[in-house]
C-alpha cells in the first residue's frame, strides 16, 4: 500500500499472487479480493510509534527517560517479554530495538481513556472511507473492559486488528508533522478533511526516533533507500487460529516513510505466512519495501536528502 504521505491520495495497492481477470481457470476467492482494503491483521510493532506519540504528547514520557527491560516484565497474572535482554533503554532505544517490555511501561503509565482515545483519533476501529466495497473497519477492543495487561498487549499491536490501508493512514500523522489524512482512491491535491492527532514538535520527534530502525543496530537495516534518509517500524505478529496463537504462523509487516525530513510517500508492506526460511518483518517485508520506495522516489523525482548510503562499486582505471 502507498499513500501520498501530504494529501492521503492512494497510488498503489498491490496484490500477489496476482491473477487474470480473463481467465476464471483455477481462480480462488481468496486472490480475488483487494486484500489491502478488506483483510485485517493484527499489526504487530508497528504501532509502538503511535504509543510513543501518544505518551510524548500527554507528557506522560520525556524524550530521556530510561526503561528497565529486563527480559520479562510481570502485568498481573501474565508476563510480557522482550526477544533479548536490552538492558536499560532510553525511548529511541524502546524503539529501535522493539522492546515490548519498555513500550508497555509507556502504555501503563497513561489513562485507558487517553491510550485508547489515541487508536481511536488515529481511525482505528473505524473504516476508512474510501467507498471500496468490502472494505473492512478492523476491531479495537471496549475501552471499558480493558484491564493492566490489554494496555500491555495493545501497545506492541496484539488485540487490535486493522487493513494494510488502516495502517497506512496512521502513518500519515507521522509523516506529516502529526495531521492524520482522509484517504482517497481519486486524485487530489489536498486533503481539506485532514485532522490534527499530534502535535508538530512530537510527530518530527518520533519520526527521528524511527530513522535508527534503519540502522545496523536496529531492526530493519534492509529497508535502506540509497541516497534517502528513511524512518519506519518493522512488525512479526504470531498468527491467531481456533486454538490460539500460533508456534509458527506469522504476519511480516514493515511501514514506512521517505525521505524522512520531508516525507512523500508512506508505504506498507504485509506478507501473510512467509515460507522462505525468515518470517521477521525486518528480514522479509522490509527488503520490498526498499525497492518500491526506492524505485517511487525516483519516478516521481523526489529530491534525495541524503548521501548514498549503500556501496557503489568504482571501475578501475586503465594504466
Amino acid at each position: 500500500m502507498v499513500l501520498d504521505a501530504k494529501n492521503g491520495e492512494i497510488l498503489a495497492a498491490v496484490n500477489q499472487p496476482s491473477f487474470n481477470p480473463n481467465s476464471k481457470n483455477d481462480l480462488k476467492e481468496s486472490i480475488y479480493r483487494n486484500r489491502a482494503f478488506t483483510e485485517v491483521f493484527e499489526p504487530g510493532s508497528t504501532v509502538k510509534p503511535f504509543v510513543v506519540a501518544a505518551a510524548l504528547e500527554g507528557r506522560y514520557v520525556h524524550p530521556n527517560d530510561v526503561f528497565a527491560t529486563a527480559g520479562v516484565f510481570p502485568v498481573g497474572s501474565h508476563t510480557v517479554r522482550d526477544v533479548h535482554n536490552y538492558g536499560a533503554l532510553d525511548v529511541q532505544g524502546v524503539i529501535k530495538k522493539s522492546s515490548n517490555i519498555g513500550v508497555a511501561k509507556m502504555a501503563l503509565k497513561m489513562p485507558v481513556d487517553y491510550f485508547w482515545g489515541t487508536y481511536s483519533k488515529l481511525g482505528f476501529g473505524s473504516s476508512p472511507a474510501t467507498g471500496f466495497p468490502g472494505e473492512a473497519s478492523g476491531r479495537m477492543p471496549v475501552a471499558k473492559r480493558m484491564r493492566d495487561f490489554d494496555r500491555a498487549t495493545l501497545s506492541f499491536g496484539y488485540g487490535v486488528s486493522m487493513s494494510a490501508i488502516q495502517l497506512a493512514r496512521a502513518y500519515t500523522a507521522l509523516a506529516d508533522d502529526g495531521l492524520l489524512h482522509s484517504v482517497s482512491l481519486l486524485k487530489r491535491d489536498e486533503d481539506i478533511d485532514a485532522q490534527r492527532v499530534f502535535s508538530q514538535k512530537t510527530a518530527k520527534t518520533v519520526r527521528t526516533m524511527m530513522e535508527s530502525v534503519i540502522t545496523k543496530e536496529g531492526t530493519a537495516y534492509e529497508a535502506r533507500v540509497d541516497g534517502y534518509r528513511v524512518a519506519g517500524k518493522t512488525g512479526t505478529v504470531k498468527k491467531a487460529g481456533a486454538h490460539g496463537y500460533s508456534a509458527n504462523s506469522y504476519f511480516a509487516v514493515f511501514a514506512g516513510l521517505a525521505p524522512a525530513s520531508d516525507p512523500r510517500l508512506v508505504i506498507v508492506v504485509m506478507i501473510d505466512e512467509p515460507s522462505a526460511g525468515q518470517y521477521y518483518g525486518g528480514l522479509v517485508s522490509a527488503p520490498v519495501f526498499s525497492k518500491v520506495m526506492g524505485g517511487a522516489l525516483r519516478l516521481l523525482g523526489v529530491t534525495p536528502d541524503q548521501e548514498n548510503t549503500m556501496p557503489i562499486l568504482l571501475a578501475r582505471k586503465a594504466p
